[in-house]
């Protein structure tokens, strides 16, 4: 399919625009002082930054292009992720403001760092680290598969796009290596607007322009395809699955390093709370969004790629203008993401890899440039992956989700469970890690998501050793059990924290 001149240009200019204010928003010396001010912000972003930036940690060009990929070949089950999002903010209306203060009190810049902390275990900080380094690697690679699907729509025929995604790979680890937390921040703003409005105006536009109304749109696809509005009772990809993978994908969301990025970088545990009522908000979007994955199905010709599917419909509805905006919003939509991710992964590097394992004693400003010259490592890597298995992009992220929420009862449950011993985390830990493997592997998820085999594992470790290990951690106590819990002698804890 050729491409489009002008919105080749359109594209262009708009995304060069916004790294350009990328580079602006970290000329101040200050932002690159310490990890905390490159990675945090320095814990003073406001409840609207911090609507922005988890707004662009969580709706990704991944997300849009993932699930309008799966509703154009699985149909309904797609739809998974709108309860994901739907249940996931409940919890953390609860949980994100205790661990936002003690991270605060004890200038904790990751989950592994609490971890370590709360649990006085340099292993189970290096284990979570690890671990969040390697499941959100892939996830990296998949924002920047953004960029290149949209440049290959766009320019297809005017550019070498395997030559633009390197570009775009090396402008978005200088702007994140210049600039820190403080140039996805800004940038998210110009993403997220234009996600409402360009978003919201396709979803209005495209089933008027192919089929006269929404309504007609959904009386063709009922008379053609009804299987693709409705989920499967039973198999693979079955209400079972659809179920689970919405509960493991609640409870793993704010377990990424990159949401807990954007949690730590609040200046209140307030900002949190009402971050929390408001970002379901961005459901509408979402779910909207995915039904047009069912309008490329009834549109674009069948062999289209899955994943190329919302991009060629766009091209077929729009002229060259449009289409620039459109595709600039979706490659904004891996840009700004991609940032952040590149700031998590780093951080839990240096700070969990680095100094836990390597170099204890590492000084503030050594550890601080460790910390920015990972980025070039982390996006090296997905580079790299990319390159090497393209093919394989999907099924890792995907089998991320259930590695990461394997690390929820070491974050979630330590902040209400005094008596959680260090033990039983790190059996339970590693005996779902070993099943989300194995099931994967195997194929023996018998209609569950993976990741909720694990975590069952997982917890029924934890609850089959506390017998053995619950006395010890009775009789253990440090400055962050002292701030959740309070002391020995039975004072409150410092519940002020999450203020």
């Amino acid at each position: 399919m050729q491409g489009n001149s002008t919105a080749l240009i359109v594209t262009s200019v708009i995304v060069l625009a916004v790294v350009i204010i990328g580079f602006i928003a970290g000329r101040n010396k200050a932002s690159r002082s310490s990890v905390e001010e490159w990675s945090l912000g320095g814990r003073r972003l406001g409840s609207l930054f911090v609507w922005f930036l988890v707004g662009a940690d969580v709706y990704t060009a991944y997300t849009f292009l993932g699930l309008t990929s799966t509703a154009y070949s699985g149909g309904s089950i797609a739809f998974f992720a709108t309860p994901y999002v739907v249940l996931a903010y409940p919890l953390a209306y609860f949980f994100l403001p205790k661990i936002w203060g003690i991270a605060k009190k004890h200038h904790f810049t990751t989950l592994a760092d609490y971890v370590g902390g709360r649990f006085d275990s340099k292993l189970l900080s290096v284990l979570i680290g690890i671990t969040g380094v390697l499941m959100l690697i892939p996830y990296i690679d998949l924002q920047l598969s953004g960029i290149q699907d949209t440049m290959e729509m766009a320019g297809a025929g005017f550019i070498n796009v395997p030559v633009i995604v390197v570009l775009s790979f090396l402008l978005v680890a200088l702007y994140t290596f210049f600039s820190g937390i403080k140039a996805p921040t800004y940038t998210a703003i110009i993403k997220d607007i234009l996600v409402w409005i360009i978003m919201l105006y396709l979803v209005a536009s495209i089933p008027i322009i192919h089929f006269g109304s929404w309504g007609h749109m959904v009386d063709v696809a009922m008379q053609k395809s009804p299987k693709m509005l409705t989920i499967p009772s039973g198999g693979p990809k079955g209400i079972l699955w659809f179920s689970s993978a919405a509960f493991i994908s609640a409870l793993a969301l704010f377990m990424w390093p990159h949401t807990a990025t954007g949690v730590f970088s609040s200046k209140s545990g307030d900002a949190l709370r009402k971050n929390a009522i408001v970002l379901p908000f961005y459901n509408i979007v979402l779910m909207l969004v995915t039904f047009l994955g069912i309008t490329a199905y009834l549109v674009v010709p069948h062999g289209t790629n899955a994943r190329l599917a919302f991009l060629t419909l766009i091209h077929m509805s729009y002229g060259g203008f449009t289409q620039g905006l459109a595709y600039s919003t979706i490659a904004l939509a891996s840009l700004v993401p991609c940032s952040i991710m590149a700031i998590g992964a780093s951080n839990l590097f240096a700070n969990n890899i680095y100094r836990d394992m390597i170099n204890p004693n590492a000084a503030s400003a050594k550890l601080t440039m460790v910390t920015r010259y990972m980025v070039f490592v982390v996006i090296g890597l997905a580079l790299i992956l990319g390159l090497l298995f393209p093919t394989a992009l999907v099924s890792l992220q995907l089998m991320g989700v259930s590695g990461i929420v394997q690390i929820f009862p070491a974050v979630v449950f330590s902040l209400y469970w005094r008596n959680l011993s260090k033990e039983s985390v790190l059996t339970g830990f590693l005996a779902g890690m070993i099943t989300v493997f194995f099931v994967y592997f195997t194929h023996s998820a018998h209609g569950l998501y993976e990741g909720c085999w694990g975590l069952l594992v997982n917890i029924a470790a934890i609850l089959v050793t506390h017998p053995i290990f619950g006395k010890l951690a009775k009789q253990r106590s440090n400055p962050v059990i002292e701030s959740l819990f309070g002391n020995k002698r039975g004072s409150k804890g410092t519940d002020r924290l999450t203020a």
